[in-house]
């Protein structure tokens, strides 16, 4: 058939009982108003579990315009058309549901505004004012917010993204295609929304469209899958190219003098830093040294944990890839120091880059289990010794009233929520590791039957089957815990000293505060705002010791406080960085730029 001009693609899933007809219906419409050698169909059957392959298979045999491409493994909507576009012979290339829920009477209309050369895109609608869809409440409802969603957002002029009768050139979607990350239900409404920002011709026309079968609103496709690709798209789109490292860098600047210029309206810069000038430098020194000795346990940790996935390494180069990635994280935005440590264990050790991801997501589920579990005992202790009533009267506000109490009671209710969800989050994934269930798709399974739950358990799976190759291992699991447990224990002697230096006594109260304090500041430096946290963990600090601490650390002194344990950690962590950077030659710069194609990194696909 080297005359095809127009290729049609039938993406089928399981439909023995549709299949048959919706074959012939489509043969039949197409030969009204094409020769009979300008089209072919294809059936794109996405691995089946049911009779789908065998009546495709021998349709195809029966009709030398009916092509059969199946796939082994689950591709996802979007995955198996663009697998079967790619392998289409015509130069429009027309897709429609299997359900035949479009009336086919529209189907000219679709291929010739393509196939005429007028439009690169066609698609059909069933929210135009002149058209005859019948939209139950249970469809039409979220078939409205999605839409209203993707034009407010995305900046999208279609009414309709997602009917199920688009056509295309094939020229634009070879060009759109490797733009298209979604390989599920988002497919074509990210398809569509990149070829208007492209300025592709799209052409948007009403169509009578009937329901066929019975419908729900999924929970993890409409939900969570659309919603994040949404956002994914958004971010792409609209944020993403505005995000330049000069700008970057200059925003986190920004932030940071605009909180300082905003600090001098009620705190006098010269208090502060007559406080700093009066802090012990002996102690000061020894919070330094602390804080160093936990560096070869953050080694030893990183470790266990890709020993226990399988990769046998040195601790002493580990805790340098620790330095490094650190390093960059205070050098560079968005956390870009996290891909440089995949980077450098893949450069100078051969660890794929997923593998050094998900080490890395193992050691963070970790760090924050750790936070809860050290708060939990800091307020057991607190309990045991009476000394808790200060603490509870500082959170109520007996001790510190106004907005104060109110800012230490946000904190310690996020903190609290935050320790529930861990510890719900680590012993579901322990109790998980060993049993022979699939907990994680059964639970996603209660929620969604759709297709698209297959995807979202497959990632979600994959993020726990790195956790639990930690949490299987007993042996593991007890040195990767008393590691963090002793990490975040140096953390906070680090700060706790550093209170010493400023003359404070170490009371329980001012250890538990201390620790607050910490993980708070600590928590606020996730949100990649400016490189290394810096003035996000200084304001957190001091928002939390100030309501907190019943002997009347005021705002200067608290502040002072945490300039210095950050100043303090974050010196350390530099002189780490530069040290190992020269011993592994490593070029900083480069593991940034060289880690950005880990995002690229896919498995590869199976016909």
């Amino acid at each position: 058939m080297n005359d095809v001009e127009v290729s049609v693609v039938l993406p089928a899933y399981n439909e023995e009982d549709t299949i048959e007809r919706t074959v012939s219906v489509t043969l039949e419409t197409l030969a009204a108003f094409l020769p009979e050698d300008a089209f072919e169909v294809i059936v794109a059957e996405d691995g089946c579990a049911d009779r789908t392959p065998e009546i495709a298979t021998r349709l195809a045999a029966e009709d030398d315009r009916v092509r059969h491409i199946h796939s082994d493994r689950r591709l996802g909507r979007g995955g198996a058309l663009e697998y079967a576009f790619e392998r289409a012979e015509g130069d429009t290339l027309v897709y429609f549901d299997t359900d035949l829920a479009t009336d086919m009477s529209h189907l000219e209309e679709l291929v010739e505004s393509v196939r005429s050369g007028e439009y690169d895109v066609a698609t059909g609608s069933r929210w135009m004012p002149e058209n005859r869809a019948d939209r139950p409440a249970k469809r039409g409802v979220p078939s409205i917010g999605y839409n209203t969603l993707v034009r407010t957002i995305l900046r999208s002029d279609l009414k309709d993204h997602q009917c199920g009768f688009k056509a295309f050139d094939r020229q634009a979607f070879e060009a759109l295609s490797p733009a298209v990350q979604d390989e599920h239900w988002f497919w074509d409404t990210e398809l569509l929304v990149k070829a208007q920002r492209r300025g592709f011709r799209v052409k948007e026309f009403a169509v009578d469209w009937e329901p066929k079968g019975d419908s729900k609103v999924d929970i993890v496709r409409d939900v969570f899958g659309m919603g994040s690709q949404i956002l994914r798209t958004w971010w792409e789109l609209s944020v993403s190219p505005r995000i330049t490292r000069r700008v970057s860098l200059g925003a986190g600047t920004a932030l940071v003098v605009v909180a300082l210029l905003l600090m001098t309206q009620y705190l006098n810069p010269q208090t502060v830093l007559n406080e700093m000038a009066g802090a012990d430098p002996a102690l000061v020194g020894a919070s330094a040294v602390v804080y160093a000795l936990s560096w070869p346990l953050r080694g030893a940790r990183y470790r266990d944990i890709l020993q226990s996935m399988g990769f046998r390494e040195r601790w002493d180069f580990l805790t340098g890839a620790v330095f490094i990635s650190q390093t960059g994280n205070l050098v560079f935005p968005a956390r870009a120091g996290d891909a440089v440590r995949a980077y450098v264990v893949k450069a100078r050790r051969s660890i794929p880059y997923p593998s050094g991801f998900a080490s890395l997501a193992v050691e963070r589920v970790f760090d924050l289990l750790t936070i809860t579990l050290l708060a939990g005992v800091v307020m057991m202790g607190l309990a045991a010794t009476g000394s808790a009533d200060t603490l509870v009267g500082a959170v109520t506000g007996d001790v510190a009233g106004g907005d104060a109490a109110a800012s230490g009671q946000t904190a310690i209710a996020v903190a609290a929520f935050v320790g529930v969800a861990a510890i719900g989050a680590v012993v579901a994934i322990v109790a998980s590791a060993h049993s022979d269930r699939n907990l994680v798709r059964r639970t996603v399974g209660r929620l969604s039957d759709d297709s698209y739950a297959d995807y979202v358990a497959g990632v979600v799976e994959r993020f726990v089957g790195d956790v639990q190759t930690v949490a299987g291992d007993g042996r593991s699991f007890a040195r990767v815990g008393l590691a963090s447990l002793a990490i975040w224990a140096l953390d906070v002697v680090t700060a706790l000293l550093v209170f010493a230096a400023f003359g404070y006594a170490l009371t329980p109260s001012l250890v538990a505060v201390g620790f607050f304090a910490v993980s708070v500041g600590n928590l606020a430096k996730v949100l990649p705002l400016t490189p290394g946290g810096v003035g996000l963990y200084e304001g957190a600090f001091t928002v939390i010791v100030v309501p907190l601490t019943p002997a009347g650390i005021g705002v200067a002194t608290a502040l002072s406080v945490a300039i210095v344990d950050h100043a303090v950690k974050n010196a350390v962590t530099i002189v780490g960085g530069v040290t190992s950077m020269a011993w592994l030659n490593v070029s900083l710069t480069k593991a940034v730029e060289e880690s950005r194609t880990a995002a690229d990194v896919e498995p590869e696909a199976t016909d």
